[in-house]
Formats: structure tokens, C-alpha cells, sequence
């Protein structure tokens, strides 16, 4: 098939290329290590190229019915923009990103539905046509059904809510971390962030397209490739960022984002017989109760020093002090005034503070009584740092 190079069409095949190397990268990677998240990206970046394909191949001349009828045809029956597919991708990939459990079941399945079945009713058009009918029946051959009104609107609307949704995990998970870890810093994955960022870019590129086209009554096939043109250099920035991005989940973790909220549990305590014989339990004031539990968690943490522990997690304290999670979230957050996270970061740096007023500066660096303290990286420490004492660790000094 012919390939007419250009300025437009040679520019998108770049593009075209290193994101098919991209896939390939991200499917050797899921392959190897087992890791959904990468198959999902694979799958992203392979939708992302076949994207670019009509404006690709159409200034390459494949639209041309005279030169190449047979061109004009595949790009016709090739379903090359899976907007039914994209926002499902996205949402799984961001699901299996920060939850590394995340089981992909039949119900999930049905997250794909609509975009399979685009595809399946796009092979029966293609067979029925070319191989059955041998002519046009089910498709005109003048007009691309990838950009009928109908689908384009439905895959824009289904791209929006996925990726509200996706916004809302990632946000409840960033919620959930530091109420849970004390090392949230290090497994916030601030790439999932930003490439939620670059498919919100994606969406706004498209709403902004479209109502182009409504006032101006359409844009033309040159003016419409500088869209695509923009959406290549956005998805090469998710491939080049999502490979270099090496973080990893060291604690997996199980939480329904529909569901997650924090458990306001009340305090178990002790059941007595009243005279009738039926149980009852007694009840505590509530101020009473809170500076109680308040000074158990103070204690135990000061006292066997816990925060050095880099990777402690509100689930280990509260097996520590008997109780459980969501009651012991509840009396950190009301009686310090902060989540798990903050609360024991301030512990790290009240001993790195003790440790300065001593004078350790003079035979140990500040960020050795950082990492003895409990943190695990400069920038956590030095955000830490900033955040208790309003000053940088060497302004302190």
C-alpha cells in the first residue's frame, strides 16, 4: 500500500512509531512481571496510536479512492477510535496502579462492553461487505463510521465519567494513605496524578475542538490535525513518563473506592450486669475518653520510640494498643488535630529537633538523624521539617 511522505503525515508516523514501542515495552514489562497495571498502559498506548491513524494515513493518501480504493477501505472498516474503551482503560489502570490486588472479574468485564461490542458489530460490517456481499450494504463508502455524531458523543461521555471516577479513587487513596501510613510520601504516585492531569488535557483538547467546530460551522482536515497533532505529543508524555516512573507499592492494599470512608468505630468498653441480669455498658464521657486514649497512643509511641519504624502503619499501632484502625484514626484525628501521617512526621521531627539543640550536627549530618528518626527520603524529611517548624533543616541549624 502506498505511503505518501509529508510534513503531516511523516510528523504523526513519527509519533506512531515510538508509541507502538512504547506498547510493546509495556507489554514485555507486564509479561515478565506479572503486572496489570502495565497491560492496561500497553492497551492505553495501542488505542492512542490507532487514534492518530485517519489523519496519519489519510495526509499519506490512504482517503484517496482513486489511487487506492483498497486504502480508502480499510481505513473505513478498521475501527481505529476506541472512545468506548478509552475511559474503562484509564480507570483500570489507575485501579491497578495503586491497588495492586484489584481483581479483574466478569463484572468488570462489563466496564468493556459497549466498546467490544463496537468492535464485534465493526467485523461483521467489514465481512458482510467484502467477503459475503462483496459491495457496499451495511456501509456507505463515503463516510468513516468512527466519526458518526452518535459515537463520538457517546465515547466523549463515557471518557468524562471514567475519568471522574478514576479522580475520585485516586483521591480517596490519597485519603486513605495518610490516615493508614506514615510513609504516605513515598507511595502517593504523584504519576498517576499527573497523567489523570494529561487525559484531562486530552478531554478539554476535544470540548474545545468541538465547540470550534459549532461556532465556526467545522474545522477543515488540515485545521483538525493539529488537534491530533496535540493529542500525539500528550500520549507520548504518558509513554515516556508512565516507563520512567519506577515507584512501587510496598504494602498492598484493599480498599473499595465506592465505600472507602473512615469508620467512626466507638471504643470498646466493659460490659457489666445490671439487675435485671441483662448487659449493659457503661458509658464514658467522651472528653474523658479521648484524653484517655490520647495519652496511650502518646505514650507507646514516645516511649518504645515507633516512628523510627519508617514503614509503620495505623494497623500496626493499633494491634500494639489492642484496638482497632478506625478507632484509633478518630482519636489521632480529633485528639492531635492531624491524620497518622502528619502526626507521626511530627514525632520524626521533634527528635531531629532534640537531636540539633544537643548539637548531633557536629558529628552526625542532618539527614543520617532524618533516616534514624524515621524517614525514608530527603524530600519527605524536608517538607516534614518545613511544615513543624517553619523553617528548612539548615536555617534551623
Amino acid at each position: 500500500m502506498p505511503f505518501e511522505f509529508n510534513f503531516y503525515s511523516s510528523l504523526l508516523l513519527i509519533f506512531f512509531v515510538h508509541g507502538f514501542v512504547y506498547a510493546f515495552l509495556f507489554f514485555r514489562k507486564a509479561w515478565q512481571n506479572q503486572s496489570a497495571s502495565d497491560g492496561w498502559m500497553c492497551f492505553y498506548l495501542l488505542m492512542c496510536i490507532l487514534y492518530i491513524c485517519p489523519w496519519m494515513l489519510g495526509f499519506a493518501g490512504w482517503y484517496d479512492g482513486l489511487s487506492c480504493l483498497e486504502c480508502r477501505n480499510f481505513l473505513f472498516y478498521m475501527p481505529t477510535q476506541h472512545t468506548l474503551l478509552m475511559g474503562p482503560v484509564v480507570y483500570f489502570y489507575v485501579r491497578t496502579r495503586l491497588e495492586p490486588k484489584f481483581i479483574f472479574t466478569r463484572k468488570s468485564f462489563l466496564h468493556l462492553l459497549p466498546g467490544i461490542l463496537y468492535v464485534l458489530w465493526s467485523i461483521i460490517v467489514a465481512v458482510t461487505d467484502r467477503v459475503v456481499l462483496k459491495t457496499y450494504f451495511l456501509m456507505d463508502g463515503q463516510n468513516d463510521p468512527d466519526f458518526q455524531t452518535w459515537y463520538q458523543a457517546a465515547g466523549l461521555l463515557s471518557f468524562m465519567m471514567y475519568l471522574f471516577i478514576s479522580l475520585r479513587f485516586y483521591n480517596q487513596y490519597r485519603q486513605f494513605i495518610v490516615q493508614e501510613l506514615s510513609f504516605a510520601d513515598a507511595i502517593s504516585f504523584k504519576w498517576v496524578r499527573n497523567f489523570l492531569l494529561a487525559c484531562i488535557v486530552y478531554f478539554l483538547m476535544t470540548i474545545i475542538m468541538e465547540c470550534i467546530s459549532l461556532i465556526f460551522g467545522g474545522l477543515n482536515y488540515t485545521g483538525t490535525w493539529w488537534y491530533f497533532l496535540l493529542f500525539a505529543l500528550t500520549f507520548y508524555y504518558i509513554a515516556i513518563n508512565a516507563y520512567s516512573s519506577s515507584l512501587e507499592t510496598r504494602k498492598v492494599f484493599e480498599l473499595d473506592f465506592l465505600r472507602f470512608q473512615p469508620q467512626l468505630m466507638p471504643p470498646q468498653v466493659p460490659a457489666v450486669e445490671d439487675a435485671s441480669h441483662e448487659v449493659v455498658t457503661t458509658s464514658i464521657k467522651a472528653s474523658d475518653e479521648l484524653e484517655e486514649w490520647r495519652s496511650k497512643v502518646a505514650a507507646l509511641v514516645a516511649d518504645q520510640c515507633l516512628y523510627q519504624d519508617p514503614e509503620l502503619s495505623l494497623s500496626q499501632l493499633a494491634r500494639e494498643l489492642n484496638t482497632n484502625p478506625s478507632f484509633l484514626s478518630r482519636i489521632i484525628n480529633q485528639g492531635f488535630g492531624m491524620n497518622f501521617n502528619d502526626y507521626i512526621n511530627q514525632q520524626r521531627v521533634a527528635e531531629v529537633v532534640a537531636r540539633l539543640e544537643k548539637g548531633d550536627q557536629a558529628q552526625f549530618t542532618i539527614m543520617s538523624m532524618a533516616y534514624d528518626a524515621g524517614f525514608n527520603s530527603k524530600a519527605t524529611f524536608n517538607r516534614a521539617f518545613r511544615k513543624f517548624t517553619g523553617k528548612n533543616p539548615s536555617d534551623y541549624v
